[in-house]
């Protein structure tokens, strides 16, 4: 029901429906524009020579030959960014062309721009760059401990994050300790790298481009071009997919560099294997953790040692180290905390944000301990994670209290009592074996095994950052009926904001007609498109502006507007954070948590090392479902890349240099890894978001995987420490 200002309307398409994405239509018939499908007449084409290796020092560059190639019209070496060779999101550390070192395998060292794709690549096989090779850094735990060369002045640590509560020496009856191992993981999405740079006549340049966060990318780009902002526009090209590796820069300085340079449109687009260098991945992890607890299962202490691989620059490790260690205990309720996060600086793949950030690496630690202990006290896996559950008034280990519903115990018992899926009988189906479907096995050795877990996520930006979103909306008769307009930089990026945004006016203005016009950087920030913030903030944005326009309404109806235009643009923020005290990590970090449990069934053959996933269950708090259909779309979504983590995705680093970069080698679940699921939404309303919401994308990938993991174990009797899982992993050969 929605409130207007004269009467009570009903409406099938606001708050609490499933409205269809206006974007749906297109992207299922193919015709949706996305950002590699750009075109500008007379544009030029550009390329990216990289790094052959992981560590060396650049001894010279010639450009000499490739100059020299018919159809090349500019090949850009360090010497050419007119300002600072310097960016990143946390600390501008990663030059835009390599000058005199090379960190990682794939940094970009020169650039071309070309009448012809083809042409292009020819020239940078034509540019000759010497080296003098370096042993690389490949272990985030000995860059920690100051082993290897220095990569960046001041050491290898980005960041070390402790966290103190209680007491430090506190002994417990039973004690399990683990040492436990993350595989680098990759976003995977779809849609490659790519923009087009449009010169102006201004002297400056239209950017058009696939990212998540348009005005950081001004940012950074304004600071290497030497530029004011009002001569660097950004627009939002359409986004085939990002989980957190569209948040860094990637052609964005290069194509406008060339635009430029050469006057002419510069298209920039990666094929795969470049997209896997081009952009970030999620932080591999070794975790090293001590519980002790009563008896009966109850924790009196988590002491815990995290290190996180960053890779050759920082991006966003600073802020994934403090989601580890302030969420790296997990959702429980423990008195006393020792936790020390480490981030490194090594010569492997850059590492930044992704679905999940920190909180799924330590949450495979945590969970395989919470199982541990039950096995220690001779306790059911549930059972042990709900004596400790934490719940509204907790006191986290930050010395937070969780001031709104932490509903732990009661999704942990939801996905408990869901049925189980029926136990295999008669001649199987091949199709539903471990292996099955290439005739591997007949059933001989198939195994089932269950598994739980319980996951929690902090919900928008952290420890004191000034976390906000812009927005205007515009309300207007047009054609004889009122229609309102949107106008934010929020990106869409494929998680459905568009259509949130459409429903939050409808209902808030009672309007059917409403438009959000494309997003760019002619209006201000509205954060990053990540941290499952993007429904909270910039909703709350439109859900303020809305507001605004039916005070100034009166007594009338959006129908009874005449000539009139209502116009409201609001800068919204969420409540204050804070940062944490850099000894102790105390502090009210989060603005918000987000909860999710999950039981995986799974079929193992024992003897090939095979993992089929029978039913990944899941119980989810969203606070409020503004659009129920796209939050079990979340729910799903999440899920898919948790399972991916469990049991095959990982980027294979050996020596820094990428093994499998093509989704030949590197593999993500597909329609047939995927099994049925059964999905309790829960809305127990926070008190402090807007509507009562609460983030959804991410907490279904943090509790995924370590229950797919675990339900791996029940049916093995293997200890299984490291994801994702691997067949010799469960044979012991």
């Amino acid at each position: 029901m929605t409130t207007s200002t004269k009467s009570t309307v009903t409406r099938t398409d606001g708050i609490g429906a499933s409205p269809r994405r206006p974007d749906g239509t297109a992207k299922v018939r193919g015709e949706f524009a996305y950002s590699s499908d750009l075109w500008h007449e007379d544009m030029l084409w550009g390329a990216t020579l990289r790094s052959p290796h992981p560590y060396a020092r650049i001894t010279g560059i010639d450009i000499a030959r490739a100059l020299a190639l018919p159809g090349v019209y500019a090949v850009l070496t360090h010497a050419d960014v007119p300002g600072v060779n310097r960016y990143g999101l946390e600390h501008a550390d990663q030059p835009v062309l390599a000058e005199d070192v090379v960190r990682y395998r794939g940094e970009p060292v020169v650039v071309v721009a070309a009448d012809h794709p083809e042409t292009a690549r020819r020239a940078l096989e034509r540019v000759e760059v010497g080296y003098e090779v370096l042993d690389p850094v490949t272990d985030a735990e000995s860059a920690v401990a100051g082993q290897g060369a220095e990569l960046h002045p001041g050491g290898n640590v980005v960041r070390h994050v402790p966290i103190r509560r209680g007491d430090p020496d506190a002994a417990a009856e039973v004690v399990v300790t683990g040492r436990y191992e993350v595989g680098m993981q990759d976003q995977a999405f779809l849609g490659p790298e790519s923009g087009l740079a449009v010169p102006a006549e201004d002297g400056g340049v239209d950017l058009y481009v696939a990212t998540q966060w348009l005005h950081v990318d001004q940012r950074q780009i304004v600071a290497a071009l030497d530029l004011p902002e009002d001569k660097v526009r950004l627009t939002l090209g359409g986004v085939g997919g990002a989980f957190g590796g569209r948040e860094d820069l990637s052609i964005q300085v290069h194509a406008c560099l060339l635009a430029l340079h050469t006057g002419r449109p510069v298209k920039m687009v990666y094929n795969r294997e470049e997209s896997f260098y081009g952009h970030v991945h999620r932080h591999p992890a070794v975790l090293y953790y001590e519980h002790g607890a009563d008896r009966d299962g109850t924790l009196r202490y988590v002491r815990a040692r995290i290190y996180l691989d960053g890779g050759a620059y920082a991006s966003s490790t600073g802020a994934v180290v403090g989601n580890a260690a302030t969420l790296g205990v997990g959702p429980y309720d423990v008195p006393n905390v020792s936790v020390d996060c480490w981030g490194a600086y090594t010569n492997n793949p850059p590492c930044g944000a992704m679905r999940g950030f920190g909180a799924v690496q330590a949450a495979f630690a945590y969970e395989s301990q919470m199982d541990r202990l039950a096995a220690a006290c001779g306790l059911d896996p549930v059972e042990v994670r709900i004596r400790n559950a934490m719940a509204q008034g907790t006191v986290m280990p930050t010395g937070q209290v969780v001031d709104s519903p932490a509903p732990v115990e009661e999704l942990l018992r939801r996905v408990r009592a869901k049925p189980l899926p029926p136990e295999p009988s008669g001649e199987p189906d091949l199709r539903t074996l471990p292996g099955g479907v290439s005739n591997t096995t007949h059933g001989e050795g198939v195994v089932r095994g269950v598994g739980y877990a319980v996951g929690i996520k902090n919900i928008c930006f952290s420890e004191g950052f000034d976390d906000y979103a812009t927005v205007r909306v515009r309300l207007q008769v047009v054609g004889g009926e009122p229609a309102a307009t949107v106008h934010t930089a929020a990106c869409e990026v494929g998680q459905g904001l568009v259509t949130v945004l459409q429903q939050i006016v409808r209902s808030e203005l009672g309007v059917e007609r409403v438009t959000v016009e494309p997003s760019d950087t002619t209006i201000g920030s509205a954060g990053s498109t990540s941290a499952s913030r993007q429904t909270y903030v910039t909703g709350g944005a439109v859900r303020e502006a809305c507001l605004r326009i039916r005070d100034a309404l009166g007594a009338l109806s959006p129908a009874e507007l005449g000539d009139k235009v209502l116009d409201e643009t609001v800068e919204w923020r969420h409540r204050p954070t804070e940062e944490l005290h850099p000894e102790t990590g105390q502090g009210n970090a989060h603005v918000q948590y987000g909860f999710a449990a999950h039981r995986a069934v799974v079929d193992v053959d024992t003897e090939l090392g095979l993992v089929k996933v029978v039913a990944l269950d899941c119980a989810q708090d969203v606070g409020k479902a503004i659009n129920p259909q796209a939050v079990l779309g979340q729910i799903q979504g999440g899920s898919a890349q948790g399972l991916g983590l469990a049991v095959m995705e990982e980027i294979k680093t050996e020596g820094g240099v990428i093994r499998n970069p093509s989704f030949t080698d590197y593999l993500i679940p597909t329609v047939l890894d995927m099994p049925p699921m059964s999905i309790d939404v829960l809305e127990l309303a926070d008190p402090h978001a807007p509507y009562g919401l609460r983030g959804v994308g991410e907490p279904p990938t943090i509790s995924s995987t370590p229950a797919v993991v675990a339900a791996i174990r029940a049916a093995t009797g293997r200890a299984l420490t490291r994801v994702p899982v691997r067949p010799e992993h469960i044979t012991g050969t």
